[in-house]
């Protein structure tokens, strides 16, 4: 027993390191440079549904913040007790569980986790990608994709969001930061595409 707690010690370590929050999540090429599956994953959504990484690395900031775990908080009772939560939504994503399960049958990853950032991204490909069919918003249009995102397809056709100003506000910092994110990509993303020995002879 004592030679195996190094080990669980070691485990625990680099499951808290993975799931963590990365350092700087202002900045796309940091993020990915930490993580480079986080890139192989994004990019690999974006060649799957057409939907650009700074759109989806936008909605996840906009989401979680980064934070694997997350989840709204709880509401108060008497202004003082924490109570229920106002919805079940879950992970990277937010995303609910009705919403995840439809993901989930619609593209046979049946084992596809909320708290797993490959799978979190391409939740977010493919939601948006429907957006794209159903409301023919376009891909690199962060704004009204987090609208359709948010109050759902039929909302979105509905307008719905307006007079929601806070949702409103929202929406333009999702594009914003999507904005931001493209520019920084473009300085890093040919280094991002190098294989480990094109990074060696670099």
């Amino acid at each position: 027993m004592p030679q195996r707690l190094p080990f669980l010690a070691l485990l625990v370590t680099l499951t808290s390191c993975l799931s963590s929050q990365p350092r700087n999540v202002m900045n796309v090429c940091d993020m990915f440079e930490d993580r480079r599956s986080w890139y192989e994953a994004a990019a690999g959504a974006e060649q799957r549904w057409n939907v650009p990484i700074p759109v989806s690395m936008a909605f996840i900031y906009q989401e979680s913040a980064f934070e694997s775990r997350a989840r709204p908080a709880r509401t108060r009772l008497l202004w003082v007790v924490p109570w229920v939560r106002p919805s079940d939504a879950f992970g990277y994503p937010q995303a609910l569980d009705s919403t995840w399960d439809d993901y989930r049958e619609a593209t046979g990853n049946f084992i596809a986790r909320r708290a797993d950032f490959g799978d979190a991204v391409d939740f977010i490909g493919w939601y948006n990608a429907n957006s794209y069919r159903r409301n023919n918003i376009d891909l690199h249009d962060a704004r009204n994709l987090y609208l359709a995102y948010h109050e759902g397809n039929t909302g979105f056709e509905r307008r719905t969001y307006d007079g929601k100003q806070w949702l409103l506000d929202a929406a333009d910092r999702v594009q914003g930061n999507a904005d931001r994110y493209e520019s920084q990509l473009t300085q890093c993303r040919d280094a991002l595409e190098m294989t480990w020995f094109g990074r060696l002879l670099d």
